[in-house]
Protein backbone atom coordinates (compact mmCIF):
# COMPACT_ATOMS: atom_id res chain seq x y z
CA UNK A 1 0.00 0.00 0.00
CA UNK A 2 1.16 3.37 -1.23
CA UNK A 3 1.09 6.56 0.77
CA UNK A 4 1.09 9.30 -1.58
CA UNK A 5 1.92 13.38 -0.62
CA UNK A 6 0.71 15.42 -3.43
CA UNK A 7 0.87 19.68 -3.71
CA UNK A 8 -2.98 18.90 -4.02
CA UNK A 9 -3.48 16.98 -0.74
CA UNK A 10 -1.52 19.17 1.43
CA UNK A 11 -2.76 22.91 1.90
CA UNK A 12 -0.76 24.28 4.77
CA UNK A 13 2.50 23.98 5.94
CA UNK A 14 3.45 24.15 9.67
CA UNK A 15 6.65 25.48 10.48
CA UNK A 16 8.33 25.33 13.78
CA UNK A 17 11.00 28.88 14.35
CA UNK A 18 13.83 27.77 16.37
CA UNK A 19 15.94 25.35 14.72
CA UNK A 20 13.68 25.06 11.40
CA UNK A 21 13.70 28.36 10.13
CA UNK A 22 16.92 30.36 12.30
CA UNK A 23 19.64 29.07 14.25
CA UNK A 24 19.23 30.56 17.81
CA UNK A 25 18.86 27.04 20.18
CA UNK A 26 22.30 27.72 20.79
CA UNK A 27 21.81 31.20 22.01
CA UNK A 28 19.01 29.94 24.42
CA UNK A 29 21.75 26.90 25.68
CA UNK A 30 24.00 29.82 26.15
CA UNK A 31 22.18 32.13 27.77
CA UNK A 32 20.18 29.11 30.21
CA UNK A 33 23.92 27.40 31.01
CA UNK A 34 25.06 30.85 31.85
CA UNK A 35 22.50 31.92 34.08
CA UNK A 36 22.12 28.38 35.63
CA UNK A 37 26.05 28.25 36.15
CA UNK A 38 25.56 31.83 38.44
CA UNK A 39 23.32 29.84 40.76
CA UNK A 40 25.52 26.78 41.10
CA UNK A 41 24.12 24.34 38.39
CA UNK A 42 26.23 23.12 35.47
CA UNK A 43 23.82 22.65 32.40
CA UNK A 44 25.10 20.12 29.93
CA UNK A 45 24.57 20.22 26.50
CA UNK A 46 22.72 16.47 26.63
CA UNK A 47 21.11 17.68 29.53
CA UNK A 48 19.62 20.55 27.66
CA UNK A 49 19.12 18.69 25.12
CA UNK A 50 16.87 16.12 27.06
CA UNK A 51 14.70 18.50 29.24
CA UNK A 52 14.39 21.28 26.91
CA UNK A 53 14.33 19.41 22.83
CA UNK A 54 12.55 16.22 24.11
CA UNK A 55 10.86 16.81 27.50
CA UNK A 56 9.98 20.48 26.78
CA UNK A 57 10.08 21.17 30.48
CA UNK A 58 13.12 23.46 30.86
CA UNK A 59 15.42 23.43 33.46
CA UNK A 60 14.13 25.38 36.60
CA UNK A 61 13.64 22.06 37.91
CA UNK A 62 17.24 21.77 38.76
CA UNK A 63 16.98 24.62 41.13
CA UNK A 64 13.78 23.60 42.67
CA UNK A 65 15.85 20.19 43.45
CA UNK A 66 17.95 22.35 45.46
CA UNK A 67 15.95 23.69 47.28
CA UNK A 68 16.21 27.44 46.02
CA UNK A 69 13.33 29.88 46.51
CA UNK A 70 10.33 30.45 43.93
CA UNK A 71 10.81 34.03 44.06
CA UNK A 72 14.70 33.12 43.45
CA UNK A 73 14.09 31.08 40.58
CA UNK A 74 11.44 33.63 38.53
CA UNK A 75 14.41 36.61 39.32
CA UNK A 76 16.65 34.00 37.38
CA UNK A 77 14.53 33.06 34.59
CA UNK A 78 13.74 37.07 34.28
CA UNK A 79 17.60 37.13 33.92
CA UNK A 80 17.72 34.00 31.28
CA UNK A 81 15.33 36.11 28.97
CA UNK A 82 17.08 39.16 29.22
CA UNK A 83 20.36 37.32 28.54
CA UNK A 84 18.86 35.85 25.82
CA UNK A 85 17.36 39.01 23.76
CA UNK A 86 20.50 40.67 24.25
CA UNK A 87 22.10 37.48 22.40
CA UNK A 88 19.51 37.78 20.02
CA UNK A 89 20.28 41.36 19.24
CA UNK A 90 23.72 40.23 17.64
CA UNK A 91 21.78 40.15 14.19
CA UNK A 92 19.92 37.68 12.06
CA UNK A 93 20.36 33.79 12.29
CA UNK A 94 18.14 32.73 9.00
CA UNK A 95 19.00 29.04 8.27
CA UNK A 96 20.90 28.94 4.57
CA UNK A 97 18.87 27.64 2.17
CA UNK A 98 15.33 28.85 4.24
CA UNK A 99 14.63 32.08 1.95
CA UNK A 100 15.05 30.52 -1.10
CA UNK A 101 12.74 27.20 0.37
CA UNK A 102 9.75 29.61 1.23
CA UNK A 103 10.12 31.61 -1.63
CA UNK A 104 9.63 28.04 -3.98
CA UNK A 105 6.32 27.19 -1.71
CA UNK A 106 4.93 30.85 -1.30
CA UNK A 107 1.47 30.80 -2.55
CA UNK A 108 1.31 26.72 -2.88
CA UNK A 109 0.21 26.05 0.59
CA UNK A 110 -0.66 28.50 3.70
CA UNK A 111 2.21 28.98 5.49
CA UNK A 112 2.35 29.43 9.32
CA UNK A 113 4.65 29.71 12.26
CA UNK A 114 3.98 27.52 15.17
CA UNK A 115 6.49 28.01 18.15
CA UNK A 116 7.00 28.19 21.64
CA UNK A 117 9.05 30.95 21.79
CA UNK A 118 7.80 33.74 23.81
CA UNK A 119 6.19 37.05 20.87
CA UNK A 120 8.84 39.43 22.19
CA UNK A 121 11.99 36.99 21.50
CA UNK A 122 10.38 36.04 18.36
CA UNK A 123 10.11 39.82 17.16
CA UNK A 124 13.83 40.21 17.98
CA UNK A 125 14.68 37.19 15.89
CA UNK A 126 12.88 38.71 12.85
CA UNK A 127 13.45 42.24 13.45
CA UNK A 128 16.06 41.94 10.06
CA UNK A 129 15.29 38.17 9.13
CA UNK A 130 13.09 39.14 6.24
CA UNK A 131 11.16 35.42 6.80
CA UNK A 132 8.10 36.88 7.76
CA UNK A 133 6.86 38.21 4.65
CA UNK A 134 6.24 34.56 3.92
CA UNK A 135 4.32 33.38 6.22
CA UNK A 136 0.08 34.12 6.45
CA UNK A 137 0.27 33.68 10.38
CA UNK A 138 2.44 33.80 13.35
CA UNK A 139 1.48 31.70 16.81
CA UNK A 140 3.64 32.07 19.65
CA UNK A 141 3.66 30.93 23.11
CA UNK A 142 0.90 33.34 24.29
CA UNK A 143 -1.64 31.59 21.90
CA UNK A 144 -1.94 28.64 23.94
CA UNK A 145 -2.36 26.95 26.88
CA UNK A 146 0.36 24.69 26.66
CA UNK A 147 3.53 24.94 24.76
CA UNK A 148 5.22 21.59 22.72
CA UNK A 149 5.54 18.70 23.46
CA UNK A 150 1.52 19.66 24.20
CA UNK A 151 -0.46 19.31 21.04
CA UNK A 152 -2.26 22.96 21.67
CA UNK A 153 0.15 24.82 19.10
CA UNK A 154 -0.75 22.35 16.04
CA UNK A 155 -4.40 22.61 17.42
CA UNK A 156 -4.38 26.12 17.27
CA UNK A 157 -2.37 26.26 13.85
CA UNK A 158 -4.74 23.60 12.19
CA UNK A 159 -7.62 25.71 12.88
CA UNK A 160 -6.05 28.86 11.76
CA UNK A 161 -5.01 27.49 8.36
CA UNK A 162 -8.55 26.87 7.67
CA UNK A 163 -7.34 23.22 6.72
CA UNK A 164 -7.96 19.68 8.41
CA UNK A 165 -4.99 18.06 10.16
CA UNK A 166 -4.96 15.64 7.24
CA UNK A 167 -4.22 18.76 4.86
CA UNK A 168 -1.09 20.07 7.19
CA UNK A 169 2.25 19.09 7.24
CA UNK A 170 4.61 20.23 10.42
CA UNK A 171 7.82 21.17 9.82
CA UNK A 172 9.99 20.87 13.23
CA UNK A 173 13.35 19.82 14.47
CA UNK A 174 13.10 18.31 17.82
CA UNK A 175 11.25 15.49 19.34
CA UNK A 176 9.29 17.90 21.59
CA UNK A 177 8.10 19.12 18.40
CA UNK A 178 7.50 16.02 16.57
CA UNK A 179 5.40 14.52 19.40
CA UNK A 180 3.44 18.00 19.63
CA UNK A 181 2.64 17.46 15.56
CA UNK A 182 1.34 13.64 15.98
CA UNK A 183 -0.95 14.41 19.05
CA UNK A 184 -2.77 16.54 17.47
CA UNK A 185 -3.10 14.56 13.78
CA UNK A 186 -0.56 16.17 11.79
CA UNK A 187 2.52 14.79 9.80
CA UNK A 188 5.75 15.89 10.64
CA UNK A 189 8.59 16.16 8.62
CA UNK A 190 11.71 16.34 10.59
CA UNK A 191 14.85 18.43 9.60
CA UNK A 192 17.67 17.97 12.56
CA UNK A 193 19.86 20.28 13.67
CA UNK A 194 23.71 19.63 15.14
CA UNK A 195 21.52 19.24 18.29
CA UNK A 196 18.68 17.13 17.82
CA UNK A 197 19.63 14.96 15.18
CA UNK A 198 20.89 12.45 17.76
CA UNK A 199 16.79 11.99 18.55
CA UNK A 200 14.35 9.41 17.62
CA UNK A 201 12.69 10.19 14.96
CA UNK A 202 10.35 6.99 13.97
CA UNK A 203 7.39 8.57 13.89
CA UNK A 204 8.35 11.10 11.32
CA UNK A 205 6.34 11.70 8.47
CA UNK A 206 10.45 11.72 6.30
CA UNK A 207 13.43 12.99 7.83
CA UNK A 208 15.40 15.46 5.55
CA UNK A 209 18.63 16.60 6.31
CA UNK A 210 18.16 20.32 4.86
CA UNK A 211 15.12 22.50 4.39
CA UNK A 212 16.44 22.45 0.78
CA UNK A 213 14.80 19.32 0.11
CA UNK A 214 11.35 20.16 1.74
CA UNK A 215 9.76 20.93 -1.74
CA UNK A 216 10.84 17.95 -3.41
CA UNK A 217 9.30 15.74 -0.26
CA UNK A 218 5.95 17.02 -0.77
CA UNK A 219 5.50 14.87 -3.78
CA UNK A 220 7.59 12.05 -2.79
CA UNK A 221 5.62 8.69 -3.14
CA UNK A 222 6.38 6.53 -0.14
CA UNK A 223 6.45 3.25 -0.38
Amino acid sequence: MTDVVKEAAIKALLWDNDGVLVDTEHLYFEATQRVLASAGVELSEQQYIDHFLVEGRGAWHLLEDRGVSAKEIARLRDERNELYGRLLRQGPRAIPGVAETLQALRGRYVMGVVTSSRRDHFDLIHEHTGLLQYFDFVLTASDYPRVKPHPDPYLAAVERSGAGAEACIAIEDSERGLEAATLAGVRCIVVPTALTCGGRFERAHRVLASVREIPGALDVVIE
